[in-house]
């Protein structure tokens, strides 16, 4: 019997539900997109009929329930601007209340405080290139917000300590170099309580419960991530002048060790003491559930009993008996579980659909390593069609961005619809990528920056091996620095390719961090290099330097709002490129780094669609 095959219209219908929160009688707020862009809703119980409470036709970023009252905090931008406001919502009577209001800022959430009175953020609107602490109560309106730290870099608030005196704030110098301080709100000191001389990252973390320790995943002393505490000394975060900035580092005690694995999350439910943990294993996540036995031990309860999968943001329930994750797999869309803490019993609350497309029709992946230049094994996942015929099938090498991100087997309708339409898909993890160790991660820093391309050359001869590939029809895709990835493929190894698809890439990194939005330049030049010391080496790795390479079609898209990487980048790169091969551009108005709406979605990907169909 032949599989039916669908249009991209019904894959791109494929609904999307998550970020789940508990209220304190037990309802369940998560973000569901079935309007076309992620909206509020809530349940009271599994598998019940949800209750919309958001009617934006822009996106919302994130929902998170009141611990006293019923009343939600949800954060939404405009245009895919990325300048979220944060907003107060009374889910019974729909009134919205803005408590933001400064639409050419930036505001990042840190949480409610444990009375439910305040709430604490990090914002740029003093200083477009810097991010400060605010705390506001939570009845103000508009932008009425006490700033209780000036920062002078990428801050954000990691939670309120228990008894709601201080502040966790996280401090990001790069992808790979982290800090924590812990900030005293009556006397506005500051303190670091993470000094350290290499490169470390210290993620996710988490209040102790009394508020003497702070739980995070860390590297610092170790190539992978690590649950580990801190504890505090009794100068962190108290007395000292308004601004000071002192340093005292606790003892840092190994809780769990992930192995050659990153421990990647981690979340505590102060009351009962409960942890929950995440492990990535190649990608897919190990959750496990325990209590802790001690200042630095975890009794393990239950692993939970869900999907093959990716799973991540975890909220526990009112009394830490149960907790909320979103789970999403190759071949599950994404959707809200939640687990028993003690039996490890996962019960599915949300039922986002499936566009009326059976779920056994999805192809999970096959996860491979292939060999590179320097004798390496680069891992990826490769999925074929069912029935794929022999030496006759196209592939799509899908290059994820960040760099320092990562591939990983989560539900992509786009995927599923080139699957059941008879493409292959090649998701590679080439070195800088993470998930794999820091020393993996830093194989491409700055004028090692094209042996990552090289890896997308070994990844090319291997599938040119692999008996139901069409050599002759290979095509480069990806967005963001994946897009810069499929331009750099195109103009250093042109004869690979059958077609290039880039989405909102880099084409010059020059012209990149020059006009990326100044609170992301020094992130980036973290990664990329600096435009004061490296502009030359900058010059000479930018693809539209060597445009005239470039042998194939190309196909780009942006969204003229995007933050990151400016519209500019898209509008170079096609303007050189279209005087030599067939280059089409499409650019959304109303869209940033990336595209949000349904319908510019349906609009973007059915143009890939016929592209690839008119070149491939």
């Amino acid at each position: 019997m032949t599989e039916q095959s669908y249009e991209i219209e019904r894959y791109l219908n494929v609904r999307s539900a998550g970020g789940a929160a508990f209220a304190p009688d037990g309802t369940l707020a998560f973000l569901l997109d079935t309007t076309g862009t992620p909206q509020v809703w809530s349940l009271p119980e599994p598998g019940a009929w949800p209750e919309q409470h958001t009617f934006f036709e822009e996106r919302v970023t994130f929902v998170d329930w009141s611990p006293e009252r019923r009343e939600l905090a949800f954060g939404m931008d405009e245009g895919g601007d990325e300048r979220a406001q944060l907003y107060r919502l009374d889910p019974d009577t729909g009134v919205v209340t803005e408590w933001t209001a400064m639409p050419t800022a930036k505001h990042r959430w840190g949480g409610w405080s444990h009375d439910g009175e305040r709430i604490a953020f990090a914002s740029n609107r003093r200083d477009e290139s810097a991010f400060d602490v605010y705390v506001q109560d939570r009845a103000a309106t508009g932008a009425d917000a006490e700033l209780v730290f000036e920062g002078d870099g990428w801050l954000s608030v990691a939670g309120w300590s228990p008894d709601d005196t201080r502040l966790l704030v996280h401090e990001a110098r790069g992808s790979f170099d982290h800090d924590l301080h812990v900030l005293d709100l009556d006397s506005g000191g500051l303190t670091h309580v993470t000094p350290h001389t290499e490169d470390a990252r210290f993620s996710g973390p988490e209040w102790g419960p009394d508020g003497d320790a702070v739980y995070v995943c860390t590297d610092h002393a170790s190539d992978s991530l690590r649950l580990e505490r801190i504890a505090l000394g009794e100068a962190a975060g108290a007395g000292g002048e308004e601004s000071e900035r002192a340093e005292t580092l606790g003892d840092l005690t190994v809780v769990e060790s992930g192995g050659e694995w990153n421990v990647d999350g981690v979340a505590v439910d102060e009351e009962s003491r409960r942890v929950a943990y995440t492990r990535n294993v190649e990608g897919y996540t190990e959750v496990t559930v325990g209590e802790l036995a001690g200042p630095d031990r975890v009794e393990p309860f239950a692993e939970p009993e869900l999907p093959n999968c990716v799973a991540g943001g975890v909220s526990f329930g009112p009394d830490g008996d149960r907790l909320a994750v979103t789970v999403t797999g190759s071949t599950v869309n994404t959707n809200c579980y939640v687990v028993d803490a003690d039996s490890g019993e996962a019960r599915r609350w949300t039922h986002a659909a499936t566009a009326g497309i059976p779920p056994e029709t999805f192809v999970e992946p096959e996860l491979v390593h292939y060999p590179t230049f320097d004798g390496r094994e680069i891992p990826a996942f490769f999925s074929t069609p069912n029935d794929a015929p022999t030496g006759e099938t196209p592939v799509i090498v899908d290059i994820h961005g960040g760099p320092e991100s990562q591939r990983r087997p989560s539900f992509s309708a786009v995927k599923q619809y080139f699957l059941n339409n008879g493409y292959a898909v090649f998701e590679p993890n080439v070195r800088g990528s993470s998930g794999y160790g820091k020393a993996y991660a830093h194989l491409d820093d700055v004028e090692k920056r094209l042996d990552s391309v090289a890896d997308i050359e070994a990844a090319v001869e291997w599938l040119h091996d692999h008996p139901v590939v069409d050599p002759d029809r290979i095509v480069a895709m990806g967005g963001s620095y994946g897009g810069f990835m499929v331009l750099s493929a195109m103009t250093e190894y042109p004869e690979l390719w059958a077609a290039g698809v880039d989405i909102v890439g880099i084409a010059s990194f020059v012209t990149f961090l020059e006009n990326t939005g100044d609170w992301r330049r020094e992130l980036r030049e973290a990664e990329y290099g600096s435009l004061a010391e490296d502009r030359e080496f900058l010059e000479s790795i930018s693809p539209i330097n060597d445009v005239d390479e470039i042998a194939a079609p190309l196909f780009v898209l942006h969204g003229a709002n995007d933050p990151r990487v400016p519209v500019g980048e898209a509008e170079q790169i096609v303007e050189k490129a279209s005087e030599h091969v067939p280059t089409r551009k499409l650019v959304f108005e109303d869209e940033g780094h990336g595209f949000s709406k349904l319908e510019n979605r349906i609009e973007a990907y059915r143009g890939i669609v016929e592209f690839l169909d008119d070149h491939v």
